[in-house]
C-alpha cells in the first residue's frame, strides 16, 4: 500500500463488534494473543487502540513537558478485524468439538 494512502479517511462502518473500554484479545500478527482494554475507536480508518498492546516508538520535539525531546513510546492502532471479544475467544476456546474432523474422500480429477 502506498505510503500516501495510509492515513486517508475511508467511509466509516456504521457499527463495530467492539466498543471503548472492553476487554479484547489480538488473534493475528506479531501481537497475537494479547489483551487489553481498547483505549480508542478510530471509525473512519477502523482500526483500534488496546492498551499495552502494539507499542511504536514517536520521535517527540523538546517541550515544557518533555525538556529534553527524544522518543516516546505509546500504543498503535491496529485493525478492527484483527481483534476480538475477550469473552467470545474465552468461550470459542473452551468449547470442545463433538467429533474430530475427518478426512474427505479423494475426489477424481479430469484425465
Amino acid at each position: 500500500m502506498a505510503l500516501y494512502r495510509v492515513n486517508k479517511p475511508r467511509n466509516p462502518q456504521a457499527k463495530f463488534h467492539i466498543k471503548k473500554h472492553d476487554e479484547v484479545v489480538v488473534l493475528s500478527g506479531t501481537q497475537q494473543g494479547k489483551r487489553g482494554k481498547v483505549l480508542e475507536v478510530l471509525r473512519d480508518r477502523s482500526r483500534v487502540i488496546i492498551e499495552g498492546v502494539n507499542f511504536i516508538k514517536k520521535s517527540a520535539r523538546k517541550s515544557q513537558e518533555q525538556p529534553e525531546g527524544g522518543f516516546v513510546e505509546r500504543e498503535g492502532a491496529l485493525h478492527i478485524s484483527k481483534i476480538m471479544l475477550a469473552s467470545d475467544y474465552d468461550s470459542r476456546k473452551s468449547a470442545t468439538p463433538a467429533e474430530p474432523a475427518t478426512k474427505k474422500a479423494a475426489s477424481k480429477g479430469k484425465k
